[in-house]
């Protein structure tokens, strides 16, 4: 139905349009926020510095900033303390009596929830701005050490970060998409060009061969194939409604599908993943040669394209594939009472806990494939990238947020344009109806008189 969406329609649609200018307003703010740099920073020196960490480290941790992180901007710490919260939350509510209670309250609990994941975010965009800004001392970033510049840098950094989550709150509630990952996707989007001339200018200078450049374009866009079919497979559950009695008529029962997608999960699992490895990355980068023992070791095993960082990768992967798919995309015991509740039944499998029962059967094992999809995506080009050098904009992560906010993007709007559409035909209906009753009661009249 949305592929037959007349895309015409768009300039009659006014709320709509409204929704798409009210998310490209807010996306500007926030690409224009990226340029605005903190308080107190060398800007030569960390440009000298983020040159030599943009191929590894710094490459990493720019690419979920927009860039902000390179130029030190007010939004360099990016969206990840949200993230970061929100994966601490969840996890608590999935395991503490008192959450899991509050979160089955509806629509009070969903803002309760949410409450808690704001200040979850402060506490960690805290942390996160301070060790930032001793990070930046001991790298001799700072014009003016001292207790007035981590201050200054915290609150910078921390007021960034809740201007950030409250603009994607406002995309998701009065715009287009989801706020968040829209956030993420246009700072990815906005630093393709800059990293694709590096690249390109890596071959003209012979560093890397043309050969590694047309094999890496070729994987890109295989990859960019593979995820749009695998994000758009579906695992069909056939669901059937009995008869049901309407005063003296009998009507048939029906069927139909419960879809349940090969990777319900979507972008979350990249997302959640990357950011508990930027942890050790976000306190490294910056510290230079002042990095104690500990935290080197760590970033030893735990460097990009080192045995353990894909080993934990994958691990966190197939994890939050599977967590957030049962607590937040598909509960199959939700699924199952709201079938009972509108007298629909798997065929075969008795209404209740039999449903569920059966509907988590088929989700585990719908998921082996998502995860493992999952996994292809994002392994392979970490791998290719640790061997070749490449830009972590052509990575896994990058490609599957890239495409996947921008199917859930297109279809949002396919869906507004329907609805449009759909009002618009029921108004032509109803007022056809009303000029066809004025035209019967005018006859009557005339043959009155």
């Amino acid at each position: 139905m949305a592929a037959n969406t007349s895309w015409g329609a768009l300039a009659k649609a006014t709320d709509l349009r409204n929704r798409i200018l009210f998310t490209l307003g807010l996306l500007i703010v926030y690409r224009l926020g990226t340029f605005i740099p903190v308080p107190g920073i060398e800007g030569e020196a960390l440009r000298d510095f983020m040159e030599g960490a943009a191929a590894g480290l710094g490459g990493i941790l720019s690419m979920f900033t927009g860039g902000a992180l390179g130029r030190m901007g007010i939004f360099a710490l990016g969206i990840m303390p949200y993230i970061s919260a929100s994966i601490i939350i969840q996890l608590l509510a999935s395991m503490v009596p008192r959450l899991e209670q509050i979160k089955k309250e509806g629509e009070q609990g969903r803002k309760k929830i949410n409450q808690y994941t704001r200040y979850g975010t402060v506490f960690l965009a805290t942390l996160q701005a301070y060790g930032l800004a001793r990070s930046l001392e001991a790298g001799d970033l700072a014009t003016e050490p001292g207790l007035y510049f981590q201050a200054s840098t915290v609150i910078t950094l921390v007021g960034g970060t809740m201007f950030l989550m409250w603009l994607g709150e406002q995309i998701t509630a009065r715009g287009i998409g989801n706020g968040i990952s829209l956030i993420i996707f246009v700072g990815i989007v906005a630093e393709i060009p800059a990293a694709l001339a590096q690249f390109l200018s890596q071959g003209r200078s012979g560093a890397i061969s043309p050969a590694v450049i047309v094999g890496v374009l070729v994987m890109v866009v295989a990859v960019i194939a593979f995820v749009v079919f695998m994000e758009r497979a579906l695992r069909k559950i056939h669901i059937q409604y009995p008869r049901r009695q309407v005063g003296m008529k009998v009507y048939d029962g029906g069927s139909s599908h419960l879809p349940v997608k090969v990777n319900p999960a979507g972008v979350i699992p990249a997302i959640f993943a990357s950011s508990l490895l930027l942890l050790p990355t976000t306190v490294s980068t910056f510290s230079g040669n002042q990095t104690g023992p500990v935290m080197s070791t760590i970033l030893a095993y735990f460097g990009p394209g080192q045995p353990l960082y894909l080993l934990f990768f994958v691990l966190m992967i197939v994890f939050f594939a599977y967590f957030y798919t049962f607590n937040v995309s598909f509960k199959p015991e939700d699924v199952a009472d709201n079938l009972k509740n509108q007298n629909g039944f798997v065929p075969g499998i008795r209404p209740g806990k039999k449903t569920a029962e059966y509907l988590e059967y088929v989700v585990n094992r719908v998921l082996v494939l998502g995860s493992g999809y999952l996994v292809a995506v994002m392994l392979l080009p970490e791998i290719l990238r640790s061997q070749f050098a490449i830009p972590f904009y052509f990575g896994g992560t990058s490609v599957l947020i890239v495409v996947s906010v921008a199917m859930d993007t297109v279809q949002q709007v396919q869906s507004h344009l329907l609805a449009h559409q759909y009002e618009g035909l029921i108004e032509k209906s109803q007022l056809r109806g009303k000029s066809r009753k004025r035209g019967k009661g005018g006859k009557k009249g005339t043959g009155r008189k």
